[in-house]
């Protein structure tokens, strides 16, 4: 497909987590990947793509990193204050968005910061598959192991039928008024907020699943980045 012929998009990327579970020295998304950061191989994917139009990051304020980078004097990116938790971080991405000349029919996609292996494929197929959506959607993966649910003393309660289980995977990709109300009225109820399409769910909607590539892993836990040091040198 020619890229020209997808829909223009703006992107968020938060990235104002800590993630504890790498046990490491600073937020995962500044660990190293292949001579750079992972959060520089994230930003990638979507800083050459003909058709985005801003990406802004969400930061920690006190992030002592960011300036560091390379990519930190890039004119495509915008930089803005991160939130307690992902949703504030979003919204206020958002609201930089408007004030860049977003409007509420826009796409805006979100992506996981420790998110660096999203194929130029799956974005194109993202982008391709919704740019007529009513509601948008997100890259998902079908379960493929047997799944069980747990009582609360560690047991076995129930094996889950898999077949209608989808990992929830990013970007995930709505309109930019929709993705701004939903998530500003979640905050001001106190709902728990994972991800943008819960936000859609909470709010009434059904967000579409595209089926994405399961390598585009996000790195949570020492092996993650691992696997993916050895995959991407293998690659070499």
């Amino acid at each position: 497909m020619s890229t020209l012929s997808l829909p223009e998009f703006w992107a968020v990327i938060p990235a104002a987590g800590v993630g504890s579970r790498m046990r490491a020295d600073r937020p995962k998304q500044y660990l190293e990947l292949s001579g750079r950061t992972i959060l520089e191989h994230t930003l990638d994917c979507f800083l050459d793509h003909p058709r985005l139009k801003r990406l802004v990051v969400s930061l920690a304020v006190d992030d002592p990193f960011w300036p560091t980078l390379a990519c930190a004097g890039d004119i495509r990116i915008e930089r803005v204050d991160g939130g307690r938790e992902r949703a504030d971080s979003v919204l206020n991405a958002l609201l930089r968005l408007e004030e860049l000349g977003a409007q509420s029919h826009d796409w805006v996609l979100v992506h996981d910061a420790a998110r660096p292996n999203l194929s130029s494929f799956d974005l194109d197929r993202l982008l391709s598959e919704l740019a007529n959506d009513p509601v948008g959607g997100l890259l998902a993966v079908p379960a493929k192991d047997t799944l069980k649910r747990a009582r609360a003393d560690g047991r076995v309660a129930e094996t889950v039928d898999r077949s209608v289980i989808w990992q929830a995977y990013t970007p995930q990709m709505f309109r930019f008024g929709a993705l701004y109300r939903a998530l500003a009225d979640a905050l001001v109820a106190d709902v728990a907020i994972t991800d943008e399409a819960s936000a859609l769910e909470w709010a009434g909607q059904a967000p579409r699943l595209i089926e994405g590539r399961a390598d585009n892993l996000k790195v949570t836990r020492p092996e993650d980045l691992d696997w993916l040091r050895q995959r991407w040198s293998a690659k070499r």
